[in-house]
């Protein structure tokens, strides 16, 4: 896709060499050949409480950053369904770092609506760029001149402690009443405080991030629709690159970023579960191998078959996420609300799908093996409830909206 060209007084950020001839595929066989490095360091992010400082630079230097980040401003640009695919595959090795690597290397997709300058100053001269954020609560934007005077203390910020940048939402004091905003904040700008104190995803540094009368000027401030929309931009447009992606609706990209990660998980679950049937024997003669037991053969076949259907249809989301745009782009077909909801709908029962092949695996691994303390399924246990509880990722709640929206289109 070819990419606009920047403002004159603009100088772009080259993509490095070591990425230059990276290929999506490539991509993916080096998220899978870090499967077992993921796994071995899981206990040391959990103590650690945050992604360790030499995976985050492994992760750095190999690309990973920079999917969805647009090649003007020194990114790989590829598309959603290989997004899709990478962020599955790091999940598989870890639900922590999948949930990090997900929603900060995503924010690209939402820092591609804010004015040029924004972009130019995230991206600087080298590309490097890494961005977490929340939505709640919103913190309180005064307007000043040329921007605003902003005080929060923004709850479960994944990925901060790796961030470069910080991309929160906030409501701007107006007349008419507080206006929803996304910002963009430096690092050197903002405060973590750690009270990341949970059963699960204990590796993700879901930190509280704290400013205090901080000054951001108006061109790093997007105005956005409000939490019910999923802090939907006002305005979809990018004007820095001609990708359709970049102009699409954002909102889905969003969801289905963490369904990802909940299908991945249960990717692995099924991978510990295999372990098990094919080193461990039952514990009633004649003690054959339990993946020689006709029961555990159903279980697993049917684990493996939800987790495949929720990970086919996620990769198909992004297909259809890819040509929603482009329809959009290129003959003014709207992205609307029930299309945007179409694919969180898929996104949500993709994870549905995911929990119902995990408990299938852990109630079938065994009381002295998979609910061992230390075993790996274990863990995945208390990750995967948590990650469940996210408010995005509700099936009732996306029914409702389907039914909502469809009947109030339809009248």
């Amino acid at each position: 896709m070819a990419s606009v060209v920047p403002s004159p007084d603009r100088q772009a950020a080259p993509l490095q060499a070591a990425f230059a001839s990276l290929t999506p595929q490539a991509l993916l066989e080096q998220a899978r050949a870090l499967r077992p490095r993921l796994r071995a360091m899981e206990a040391e992010a959990e103590r650690q409480g945050r992604l360790p400082q030499d995976l985050l630079e492994e992760l750095d230097d190999a690309g990973f950053f920079r999917i969805v980040q647009p090649r003007n401003f020194g990114g790989l640009e590829f598309d959603v369904p290989t997004f899709y695919k990478v962020m599955m595959e790091l999940a598989r090795g870890s639900t922590d770092v999948g949930w990090v690597m997900a929603l900060v290397s995503g924010q690209p997709m939402v820092l591609a609506r804010f004015p040029e300058m924004a972009q130019a100053e995230a991206y600087g001269t080298t590309g490097e760029f890494r961005a977490s954020g929340s939505f709640a609560p919103p913190g309180r934007a005064v307007p000043v001149e040329g921007g605003y005077r902003i005080t929060a203390a923004w709850q479960n910020g994944s990925g901060c402690d790796i961030s470069t940048h910080f991309m929160p939402l906030v409501m701007i004091d107006t007349a008419e009443g507080p206006q929803p905003a996304q910002i963009l904040i430096d690092r050197r700008d903002f405060e973590i405080v750690d009270d990341w104190n949970v059963i699960g995803m204990r590796g993700t540094g879901s930190k509280r991030v704290v400013v205090n009368d901080l000054f951001v000027p108006e061109h790093r401030v997007m105005r956005c629709h409000g939490m019910m929309r999923g802090a939907e931009p006002l305005d979809l447009g990018c004007t820095t690159n001609d990708n359709p992606m970049y102009s699409a609706s954002i909102s889905p990209f969003l969801i289905s970023q963490t369904a990802c990660v909940a299908v991945g998980t249960a990717r692995a679950a099924l991978d510990h579960y295999e372990d098990i049937l094919r080193t461990k024997k039952s514990a009633y003669p004649p003690y054959q191998e339990k993946g020689s037991d006709p029961i555990h053969q159903r279980n697993y076949g049917t684990a493996f078959r939800l987790v495949s259907t929720a990970e086919a249809a996620l990769v198909q989301a992004g297909h259809e996420f890819m040509e929603y745009a482009r329809e959009w782009k290129t003959r003014g077909v709207p992205f609307d609300q029930m299309r945007a909801l179409r694919l969180r709908s898929i996104a949500v029962q993709s994870v549905q799908l995911g929990w119902e092949a995990f408990q299938i695996v852990f109630h079938a691994g065994g009381t002295s093996t998979a609910a061992r303390e230390g075993h790996p399924l274990t863990r995945i246990l208390r990750n995967f409830n948590v990650l469940r509880t996210h408010a995005v990722l509700q099936l009732e709640d996306a029914a409702h909206a389907v039914g909502r929206t469809a009947f109030a289109v339809a009248s």
